[in-house]
């Protein structure tokens, strides 16, 4: 696949989606080799599934959101809210399109949503799925990077002018492996974990990612990553 790569030269928003400014605040090092040399991270195997599991929920969720009512774990959870109705909302799910905002320093982050849940004042709740297997009930504890995507998610819809929530809201679907055989079926728990959104980190980001793509030098590798060190000991082994 051909990779959007960063011209100096070119005028208007350069588009970064919210899984490359992830990669930008994991190590600025390989953004800049993904995005100015098209030298990316191997890339991660596709678990067929995750995205199963993903699909659907999507169904289960889309079922509420035709009907206007709360999803049976909202219910569950006391969240006063529906799955959000709008024209846009299947192009916010599409890939590549998302929702996307272009900020002044001339980076456009994009991000495909999973869903939105809508309160009945109008405020939106960004929401994201994950298909996890643990003996107790997920949390978002040591996990910020899903913290991340939400904040990321709610800021493009406040920034495309739509009222936001506090709160953003992983719903995990939980495989059950205390069950004594498989009989050709998993089964799922769903749970749903609360994140008190912050965005200003966000606006703070991406003047660093501009300032970072314009550098005709590569920054240093932060944060120990594994990547530019096997890079590295891989350049003084065939030396």
């Amino acid at each position: 696949m051909a990779r959007s790569l960063f011209d100096p030269s070119a005028e208007g928003a350069f588009p970064v989606s919210r899984s490359k400014l992830e990669l930008f605040l994991e190590c600025p090092r390989c953004f800049w080799l993904d995005r100015r040399r098209g030298i990316g991270r191997p890339d991660t195997a596709y678990y067929s599934l995750n995205l199963a599991v993903d699909h659907l929920m999507k169904k289960e969720f889309d079922a509420c959101r035709t009907d206007k009512k709360p999803h049976s774990v909202m219910r569950l959870h006391g969240i006063e809210a529906v799955p959000f109705q709008h024209p846009q909302f299947l192009g916010w799910r599409d890939t590549p399109q998302g929702i996307r905002y272009a900020d002044p320093c001339r980076i456009e982050l994009f991000g495909i949503v999973d869903d939105v849940w809508v309160t009945q004042n109008g405020a939106l709740h960004p929401v994201d799925y994950k298909a996890t297997s643990s003996f107790s009930v997920p949390t978002l504890e040591s996990r910020d990077g899903y913290k991340r995507q939400l904040d990321v998610y709610g800021w493009l819809l406040q920034k495309n002018g739509f009222p936001l929530a506090r709160e953003g809201y992983i719903v995990f679907a939980n495989a059950d492996r205390e069950r004594t055989g498989l009989d050709r079926a998993l089964q799922f728990s769903l749970s749903v974990a609360l994140h008190a959104l912050a965005l200003l980190w966000i606006d703070d980001a991406l003047p660093a990612v501009r300032e970072c793509l314009e550098s005709d030098i590569p920054p240093p590798s932060t944060n120990d990553c594994v990547w530019c060190s096997y890079r590295r000991d891989a350049r003084a082994s065939e030396a």
